[in-house]
């Protein structure tokens, strides 16, 4: 009697804990896991608009010689390979230097240095580009106090837009990356520091040896995290350039490269949908080394 009541509720358990992530497993399938296996198909086709016919792997030849695909790529890559390390050291010690408890003021600092990811990116869009441009406050500033000779073209400069592109983006997310930190690190018992600084070890020593150690699953978290984000690199290029990745391409990436694809010429769905893949082939590749590298340091 009592095995075939316990049969029963967990019977009932179970039915009732499908039902209830029923909505959730059916949203999921429905706007991930659809458009997932619909662009694999897609990537196998290729034509103009919904003149689609099937190429098998023509979109992977027309990939291989296209060379705004190549020049895309690696300004995603020099993006991310300059960009993140930055991004992320800054964020560590922005952190560092706010979880002293004599820093008076932390608060407001800590609001300030945060606020930039939450702020309207249209509004801040235009508010780097009026500062660098020619005539921007920047280039007034480095002229004044005489760092450059003559104004830096900040949006018509291969160079120098890929530079402005790094600042915006450092600009905008340090801030979320040190929150993780400055959270870590205030959770971190300050007895280990004392009995450190007991034994004689410097400061740098204490931050070196027993502070990074204890932050490598927030390190590992921020760096994949800043790594999916710059790969899919859209908002500041697209806002920066209106969309045109220029000038000459130098700040085309490959999500920019897509969206141009698929609605700003000629709709080539089939091979946006390749390229797309490209993305989730770096971020699964790249995530997975930085795991590893994580595992092997322990």
């Amino acid at each position: 009697m009592a095995t075939t009541s316990r049969s029963s509720l967990k019977r009932y358990y179970d039915v009732n804990g499908w039902l209830f992530v029923a909505p959730a497993i059916a949203l999921i399938s429905l706007f991930m896991l659809y458009p997932i296996v619909r662009s694999l198909i897609l990537s196998l086709y290729s034509g103009r608009g919904m003149m689609l016919k099937f190429s098998g792997t023509g979109n992977l030849v027309r990939l291989w010689n296209d060379p705004v695909f190549w020049q895309a790529l690696q300004n995603t890559i020099i993006f991310f390979i300059v960009q993140v390390p930055i991004m992320i050291t800054m964020a560590l010690i922005l952190a560092a230097m706010l979880n002293n408890p004599k820093l008076r003021y932390s608060g407001l600092f800590r609001t300030m240095i945060f606020l930039p990811c939450v702020s309207s990116l249209v509004a801040y869009s235009i508010l780097f580009k009026s500062m660098f441009s020619l005539d921007g406050v920047v280039n007034n500033t480095l002229l004044a106090i005489g760092v450059i000779g003559e104004p830096i073209g900040w949006l018509t400069d291969p160079f120098w837009a890929k530079v402005l592109i790094i600042i915006a983006i450092t600009w905008r997310w340090t801030g979320y990356n040190m929150i993780f930190y400055l959270a870590a690190l205030q959770n971190i018992d300050r007895s280990i520091y004392e009995a450190a600084k007991i034994d004689g070890v410097p400061s740098w020593g204490r931050f070196a040896f027993l502070t990074i150690p204890m932050l490598k699953p927030v390190i590992l978290f921020t760096t994949i995290t800043s790594t999916i984000g710059t790969l899919q690199l859209f908002d500041e290029v697209y806002n920066f350039t209106e969309g045109t990745g220029g000038p000459a391409n130098s700040t085309l990436t490959l999500s920019l490269y897509i969206y141009n694809l698929t609605f700003r010429f000629m709709p080539s769905f089939g091979y946006a949908a390749t390229v797309s893949y490209v993305i989730v082939l770096m971020v699964a590749v790249l995530s997975f080394l930085q795991f590893y590298a994580a595992r092997e340091r322990r």
